[in-house]
């Protein structure tokens, strides 16, 4: 541009003027045109190309400093672009830093509630573990205080049979005592042959002292006997306290009685007849006893007609009267407390075995009538029954599976003139066949506790008939129904016992708690009727019969060892009892 400036120095007809214009368009001059005008065509032309040099120079710088703003914008652009995606990479890296650690406080936690987990689990174990050996513990418990029921009630067995053997021994030995002491012949002897002597000069005055008072016995009468000498009216009978003064007298555990006497105290007397019992032919004192009930009585009774009590079998004594029923058995007055006569008054004694069944897990989904009956229509309905077994000499209960009409009684009988039973009450029932049982038949007018054992006995006979046991042999299925009947008798006398004191039975610990809790609703048992149900388990436990007796005890035994459930599983399975 310095040649322009001096081109324009240079020249003093130019003029300044002024350039308005945006590369090279728009281009006005404002000059004097006199000046202008002044100029050749050379220097017109050197101006033209120095103006249009200058233009061009401008333009190019102008340009370049539009490129250069363009690039400075567009790197400012970019840098400004980096800086946001530095930040929102930055914001993502936190973002993630914080996504992670989430994750890691997470993954603490989850591993926390993992120990937790493990923790309890092992907790849980240590528990099971404590309750497996406190349930172990109470088993064993169990099995001790089983034993020690059973090693009791043996006690208590072998107690009652010796005093019973005790008592018989002495009797028969008093009895051989008052035969011996019949057959003496010799008036002034007793059984120690002891004299009535009257000889002073034998025992010299001073040495003489009654062996009664211990007084000096002087002049005159005096007895020597037993190892002694006494006045007179010293020697006195243990029983009446009078002097002896017969020729004879008898002796017992080293004390002196009249013959009238002993034979009053000691000489067995009949407990049907009140008679003292007679010798027989070999001139021996012969009785028999019942075996639980120990009543002694004259053989001869059991030969001349003389009645028994259908429930507890003692014999009817002189002085007592038993109560006529009118099927033509007897009931003693005792049983006929508790004695149940109507189906409709068993009802709730039915429903009782009901719930100790559910008790024993046992329950019988089908309702199955249950009918009291006399001996005659039992009888029938028993020759009307093509299957099952019967307990001789007498049925008390039958589980039919025929369809019958059967006699049943209505309404309780009264008590009239000559203890017989009036007004009884009967119809018709006619058993339709609805499953595999059809009926429970019971005799009635026996006591309480006998007609539930009974019941019991029927309702295994017709459980296992619905759960579908294949046919058994009398021993298995006779058994085991009375192990269900000895189990619910003892569950009853347990419950009324009224001490809470463990049972005397060994089959009590299968026993259940609903059955309990029945029986207890009727309160306490009078001693008599705990004695009754003792006795009909002894019936039970002492049957001889090989389906009835002999199939109890094996069943007994197994379901003591393996359990009731165990049991029938096997029955159900063999068709036996498990060894």
């Amino acid at each position: 541009m310095g040649w322009f400036r001096k081109l324009l120095k240079g020249s003093d007809h130019i003029s300044r003027g002024q350039y308005q214009g945006k590369y090279g368009e728009d281009r006005i001059w404002d000059t004097h045109r006199s000046s202008m005008d002044d100029l050749t065509d050379i220097e017109k032309e050197d101006i033209d190309r120095a103006i249009a040099l200058s233009l061009s120079e401008e333009d190019h710088l102008k340009g370049k400093k539009v490129v250069e703003d363009d690039s400075q914008s567009e790197d400012d652009k970019l840098c400004k672009i980096d800086d946001e995606e530095d930040e929102y990479l930055a914001k993502i890296q936190q973002e993630d830093e914080y996504l992670t650690k989430i994750q890691q406080e997470e993954d603490e936690r989850l591993a926390k509630i993992q120990q937790e987990h493990e923790r309890l689990a092992k907790l849980q174990q240590e528990e099971d573990e404590r309750l497996a050996k406190i349930q172990q513990e109470h088993e064993r418990l169990a099995k001790l205080q089983q034993d020690e029921d059973e090693r009791l009630a043996k006690i208590q067995q072998d107690e009652v049979e010796h005093l019973a053997k005790a008592q018989l021994e002495e009797d028969e030995q008093l009895a051989r005592a008052i035969q011996e002491s019949l057959t003496i012949d010799s008036p002034p002897r007793s059984d120690n042959d002891s004299s009535f002597l009257s000889y002073p000069h034998l025992f010299p005055p001073g040495y003489r002292t009654c062996a009664g008072c211990k007084t000096e016995i002087g002049h005159g009468r005096f007895l020597s006997c037993m190892g002694g000498v006494w006045h007179p009216e010293c020697f006195c009978c243990h029983a009446c306290r009078l002097p002896i003064t017969d020729y004879e007298f008898s002796m017992s555990s080293n004390r002196p009685y009249h013959k009238s006497c002993y034979r009053e105290k000691h000489h067995p007397r009949c407990d049907v007849c009140k008679s003292f019992i007679p010798t027989n032919s070999s001139g021996l004192i012969e009785y028999r006893a019942h075996p639980f009930w120990l009543q002694k009585y004259c053989p001869s009774h059991e030969l001349d007609g003389t009645p028994r009590c259908c429930s507890c079998e003692r014999m009817e004594p002189r002085d007592a009267k038993y109560l006529l029923l009118d099927d033509g058995r007897k009931l003693c007055l005792e049983c006929l407390d508790s004695s149940i006569m109507d189906t409709h008054e068993c009802q709730p004694l039915y429903l009782e075995i009901q719930e100790f069944y559910e008790g024993l897990n046992m329950k019988l989904e089908q309702q199955i009538p249950m009918l009291l009956v006399e001996r005659q229509a039992l009888n029938e309905a028993m020759e009307g029954e093509k299957n099952g077994h019967h307990h001789l000499p007498e049925t008390r209960g039958l589980c039919l599976s025929e369809e019958q009409t059967v006699t049943t009684i209505s309404r309780r009988p009264r008590i009239g003139a000559g203890y017989r039973v009036t007004d009884m009450i009967t119809e018709p029932f006619k058993l339709i066949r609805r499953c595999e049982v059809t009926a429970i038949l019971v005799l009635y007018g026996l006591p309480r506790l006998l007609t539930g054992s009974i019941l019991a006995h029927e309702m295994m006979h017709a459980w296992l008939r619905l759960k579908g046991y294949p046919n058994l042999s009398p021993e298995v299925e006779e058994g085991i129904c009375q192990v269900l009947a000895h189990m619910w008798l003892d569950s009853e006398l347990y419950s009324g016992s009224g001490n809470g004191g463990a049972s005397s039975s060994s089959s009590s610990s299968s026993s259940s708690p609903s059955s309990s809790s029945a029986s207890s609703k009727k309160g306490k048992r009078s001693d008599f009727e705990k004695k009754l149900g003792e006795f009909f388990k002894h019936q039970i436990e002492s049957d001889t019969s090989s389906a009835y007796g002999d199939g109890f005890r094996s069943g007994n035994k197994a379901m003591l060892k393996y359990g009731l459930k165990s049991t029938l599983d096997h029955i159900h399975m063999t068709g036996s009892f498990p060894y």
